[in-house]
This record gives C-alpha cells, sequence and structure tokens, in this order.
C-alpha cells in the first residue's frame, strides 16, 4: 500500500482497504455463478488492526453459502511487513453478492459444494448471519407498521 492511500497518521484509508474487499468478494462470487454480480450489502466489515504504507495487502474470499440467485462472500484480509515477514490479520468482511443475468436481472447460481468440516461451519453461520438480517428487517417492518410509518 502506497502513501496515496494513506491517512496523515500513516494509516490506509478504510475505505480503500473496503474497496478492495469489495473486489475480491466480487471475484469469488464470479468464479463460483459464472455470471456477472454486483453486491447487495455488507453484513459486516471488521477492522482489527491498521495497514501501513509498505505493507503487502492480501484478500482472501470465498464463497460461504448460497441461495436462489444470492451468495455470502467472506472475505480475510492480512497485511505483511515485507521486511520483518510478520503477517496480521487486519479485517474481514462478510459481503452478499447477487448473480445477474445479461438483462440484469438476478439469476440462478450453482448449489455449493461443502466438502470439509471447515466449509460446513462456514456455511451454518453463514446461515446464522442471514436469519438475524431477515429477522432484523421484518422487525424494523413491524415496528414501523405498528406506528403507521412508511418502510422505505
Amino acid at each position: 500500500m502506497g502513501v496515496g492511500d494513506a491517512n496523515a497518521a500513516g494509516f490506509i484509508h478504510g475505505g480503500t482497504i473496503m474497496k478492495l474487499v469489495d473486489e475480491a468478494a466480487g471475484l469469488a462470487a464470479i468464479r463460483h455463478g459464472h455470471s456477472r454480480v454486483v453486491t447487495a450489502g455488507v453484513d459486516r466489515m471488521t477492522f482489527l488492526v491498521p495497514v501501513n504504507i509498505g505493507d503487502l495487502v492480501t484478500f482472501r474470499s470465498r464463497v460461504n453459502a448460497v441461495w436462489r440467485s444470492s451468495m455470502e462472500v467472506g472475505v480475510r484480509v492480512e497485511a505483511e511487513n515485507p521486511r520483518t515477514g510478520e503477517i496480521r490479520h487486519t479485517n474481514s468482511a462478510y459481503l452478499t453478492m447477487v448473480a445477474l443475468d445479461a438483462d440484469g436481472r438476478p439469476t440462478a447460481v450453482p448449489p455449493l459444494e461443502t466438502t470439509s468440516p471447515d466449509d460446513e461451519r462456514r456455511e451454518r453461520e453463514a446461515q446464522l448471519r442471514r436469519r438475524n438480517r431477515l429477522a432484523e428487517r421484518e422487525a424494523v417492518r413491524a415496528d414501523r407498521a405498528a406506528k403507521g410509518e412508511d418502510y422505505g
């Protein structure tokens, strides 16, 4: 990461990391769905430690769960100090990506094949995050409806 990516304190802007996380998630989703994708949401973006100027940054992305046209993609960000070789886990994120057909409409994607206990754990946790998102959305709608407010 270079000086142009940093703030006055010498740390890489969170927005720069977020953009690269989105790109890494998109690539994993494209590879799985064999179609173009859009970002539908970011469930969580956790900043653990800063990324410094000069760090080599690695983004590891993988599809955690698949529904009809959407997928949860987890991204792990690691920064390496090239002088010392120290590697730090700096960020984690979960994004929902939606596959699109040639007309820009959501399209079905292949199911996810889980082949290891780690894959099964990732899918189980992704399903839990999805249930929590849907429950929260329904609770907000119900609260606004009870107060006569529009849900927009």
